[in-house]
């Protein structure tokens, strides 16, 4: 038997009175279950019910830097080139979502928030990779020894999904539930610095037997059910934005590409950043008075952030610089903050369409030398609102 992801829809709520529907549709239930081949043909029978193959997953690994976390005093340098230093907007109000590796709730960076927890993995809370205390540090985090990591220091609520272990491996399930938990917890904004390890199902395949030509081909076919469950999970969380409870969703292109390589190429975004309705994100670098795409970000991105040399919180309380579009990641979903209260404070009802369309008209083309191609970049460099 093989493990699958199933999600069934709730089914039509009874009418009310004069005929009327309940307004507020059900959550749909996803479960990961171990089943034979003959049963997904029920499955597929049941227009209710979507499945996936439980894949694997992992952090998107980040490269170290050179640069040591104490070399730049004040704001982080991503911080500056987002606009958010100069912006009037703090991210009050605002619930931020981080799926990761967990938080190191007791660092300095996370004092004043509320931290809410939920571990997918069966291993417990706590972060011991520091992936996720990064990613969270950038979004939300306050000043550590006079240093601003964060771009939106007003958030007071952050919901903590951890799903990725220790060793920053998780599976497809783990994402799908918790996507569907911040959605009960009505999240605003959710950030993922993570991808779908297409490269990891060949290799457990071809552990249990198969040979390579079958593998990938297998391990193909379950890439695209993924992709389609992710669509579908998408397009359901849009239709509760009618209602006002769907969140935006952010997530990392991708390190795969290679442009300083003797034969450069370049991979285009990667789950969950493919996915339909999910805004992607390229990493880019400084580059004398202007901006470059860093050699590994992946390409077909919604929006550029800064993703080199990026110092945030770390395990142990103290700073840590690292890059990647990891670090891309976070900077859009606080500079999404921002636009979140802005829109509120101007009377415009914040949600994940309008925060997402502020988001790609505010990016900024300008700051990248004119030979810059659309397809490394986007709309630009994500911009915070003034």
């Amino acid at each position: 038997m093989r493990s699958y992801v199933i999600l069934r829809r709730p089914k039509a709520a009874p009418p009310g009175r004069m005929g009327l529907e309940r307004l507020e549709p059900k959550p749909p239930e996803i479960t990961v279950e171990n089943l034979p081949d003959h049963a997904l043909r029920e499955l597929e029978a049941d227009p209710d019910t979507s499945y996936a193959e439980n894949m694997p997953t992992a952090l998107i690994e980040p490269l170290a830097s050179p640069v040591p976390a104490a070399a730049e005093a004040g704001a982080s340098w991503g911080i500056v080139a987002v606009g958010a230093d100069t912006s009037p907007f703090t991210g009050a109000g605002v619930t931020v979502a981080v799926l990761d590796t967990g938080i190191e709730a007791a660092h300095p960076a996370f004092s004043g928030v509320a931290l809410v927890e939920k571990d997918f993995t069966g291993i417990g809370n706590g972060d011991v990779k520091g992936h996720g205390t990064h990613c969270a540090g950038t979004i939300f985090g306050r000043d550590v020894g006079g240093r601003r990591i964060g771009i939106a220091r007003g958030v007071g609520k952050a919901l903590i999904g951890k799903v990725l272990r220790d060793d920053g491996k998780g599976d497809s399930g783990m994402i799908f539930e918790a996507l569907q938990w911040a959605l009960t917890e009505k999240a605003d904004i959710v950030s993922m610095s993570l991808g779908f390890d297409f490269p990891g199902l060949v290799k457990r395949l071809i552990s249990e037997g198969w040979d390579i030509e079958p593998a990938t081909s297998m391990a193909l076919v379950g890439y695209r059910s993924n992709l389609r469950m992710l669509d579908t999970i998408m397009a359901m969380l849009k239709a509760h934005g009618a209602l006002g409870t769907s969140p935006l969703v952010v997530a990392a292109a991708g390190n795969e590409s290679k442009r300083a390589a003797a034969i450069p190429y370049r991979i285009a975004a990667s789950l969950p950043a493919a996915a339909d309705g999910v805004i992607a994100v390229a990493a880019i670098g400084r580059d004398a008075d202007t901006y470059k795409v860093a050699a590994f970000s992946n390409m077909l991105a919604a929006v550029a952030a800064p993703g080199v040399d990026i110092t945030s919180a770390w395990p142990g309380g103290g700073l840590h610089t690292i890059s990647g579009t990891s670090m891309a990641c976070p900077h859009v979903s606080g500079v999404a903050a921002l636009w979140w209260q802005a829109l509120e404070q101007k009377g415009v009802s914040g949600s994940a369409a309008s925060v997402g369309a502020r988001i790609l008209a505010s990016a900024r083309r300008t700051v990248f030398a004119a030979d810059v191609p659309e397809v490394d970049i986007g709309q630009g460099m994500v911009t915070a609102p003034e």
